[in-house]
């Protein structure tokens, strides 16, 4: 069992606190964030501190950290998070939901699996990945760091899936591809085809798409 501090307190750490309190031997002791969204010093009834003091609180020798967060700008807060906090001297724990089917996969750290995903024998999870509920990841993979899968999501077998993708709601890839880093995959989208290095891919069969000059991910 290892006491965690979560960061954040929005939705996403809300969950987090839920799952582990129900779901896990790991007991929360408190929630940390940026001192400049520091509006509150208590949450679910433990503990607020700014992320810029936590290891003096709550030393790295006695605590473990989560950071279960979204995957805004394409992963990289989340791995901005989780970079700072393992250079402040943290473990990192990773939850996976009793209710998710799993193979004897390796699944790195600081990972956030929920219920009803199945991850099929010889497939690899690295670090900083999430996998939202729901989704079908095939035989024989590998999914790299700082991934985000939403939810109902198909991943074929044999599929390499580089850092920093983003698979939207009921997407599929097809066996054998190999997505290249920063790949986004929109909602519903089918990918039948390798991708290329940050192209955003719509449509089915899903096709390469330019970003709109305004949208920022």
């Amino acid at each position: 069992m290892a006491k965690v501090i979560i960061f954040g307190v929005l939705d996403t750490a809300e969950l987090a606190h839920y799952y582990l309190t129900h779901d896990s031997a790991d007991e929360v002791v408190a929630f940390t964030v940026n001192r400049e969204f520091l509006k509150e010093t208590e949450f679910k009834g433990l503990p607020v501190v700014a992320f810029e003091d936590v290891e003096t609180i709550f030393p790295p020798q006695e605590f473990k950290f989560f950071a279960p967060m979204t995957g805004r700008k394409m992963n990289k807060n989340r791995e901005k998070i989780y970079l700072e906090a393992k250079a402040k001297g943290y473990g990192f724990i990773s939850y996976i939901s009793s209710k998710a089917t799993l193979f004897n996969n390796q699944i790195g750290e600081n990972c956030f699996i929920l219920e009803d995903n199945t991850i099929q024998p010889f497939t690899t999870i690295g670090n900083n990945v999430v996998l939202w509920s729901g989704n079908h990841i095939g035989h024989h993979g590998q999914i790299k760091d700082h991934v985000f899968f939403t939810s109902h999501v198909v991943l074929s077998g044999h599929c390499v899936i580089e850092s920093y993708c983003f698979f939207g709601v009921n997407s599929t890839i097809r066996d054998y591809l190999h997505i290249a880093e920063g790949t986004l995959v929109a909602m519903s989208a089918s990918v039948t085809k390798a991708t290329e290095p940050w192209g955003v891919y719509m449509g089915n069969p899903a096709e390469k798409r330019p970003i709109p000059s305004h949208k920022v991910y």
